[in-house]
């Protein structure tokens, strides 16, 4: 398969996958979502923003020339899967899916999975929680007035919020020493996070089964019927 590749993107392996890509000579762009105020750039040309629907994906699937679509977007992220999965056949043109693999609970983690950041919510059973779940999922936690909230996100969330919480703006990947000191200065008892998977996020993880500290995770939602593959290579050998 030769031609244009669009990756929908915004995470660690899309912006890999660009850069294979880039080096090899193939035609690539990649799509943002546009809700980073300050993403992490991938090499290449680069678009920003949504299209509007699926019937506008693959209008412009048709006018640039794609050849290939990579949906390389966050686990999380279904609504732009969901436009893909539809627009991709609708336009002739192939569609794989790059995702990588989920967090599985290793010996000592004491882990409960829900489905659902409400669920979450009203899982929680502690004083002083520590929130990585992303900015656009606070409001399901803004209703519990009694725990504590170490909020972790990327950019300034936009109210409601938990009333008795401390915001920390950060981005990752973060290390284990890291983490580690977060637990302990503000004595955190439970971590609610999201199934992402990856290696950048992941410390935290450690750090909590270090010091029996449960965690809530939140399961991933359901995806469209497509093809998928979990790593860069296996998207390389798709596409080659």
């Amino acid at each position: 398969m030769t031609g244009r590749v669009l990756i929908l993107g915004g995470t660690a392996e899309a912006r890999e996958l660009a850069a294979r890509l880039h080096d090899a000579g193939r035609p690539v762009v990649s799509s943002l979502a546009g809700r980073v105020a300050r993403p992490r750039l991938p090499v290449g040309e680069v678009r920003v923003g949504g299209f509007g629907g699926p019937d506008a994906l693959a209008a412009w699937l048709r006018e640039h020339g794609v050849t290939a679509v990579v949906d390389a977007t966050h686990p999380f992220a279904e609504r732009i899967s969901a436009s893909a999965a539809r627009a991709a056949p609708a336009a002739a043109v192939p569609l794989v899916r790059l995702e990588r693999p989920r967090w599985t609970a290793q010996p000592g983690d004491d882990w409960r999975r829900v489905a659902s950041l409400e669920e979450a919510a009203a899982a929680i059973d502690g004083a002083r929680v520590f929130l990585t779940t992303g900015r656009q999922g606070l409001p399901a936690f803004a209703h519990l007035d009694a725990p504590w909230f170490l909020v972790r996100c990327v950019d300034p969330p936009m109210p409601p919020l938990p009333p008795r919480h401390l915001l920390l703006l950060d981005r990752g990947p973060y290390s284990l020493e890291g983490e580690r000191a977060l637990l302990t200065q503000h004595g955190i008892d439970v971590l609610v996070t999201k199934d992402s998977g990856g290696e950048h996020t992941a410390p935290k993880l450690r750090a909590a089964r270090e010091r029996g500290i449960p965690v809530i995770v939140v399961d991933r939602p359901p995806r469209p019927g497509v093809p998928t593959v979990p790593t860069v290579e296996e998207a390389l050998q798709w596409l080659a």
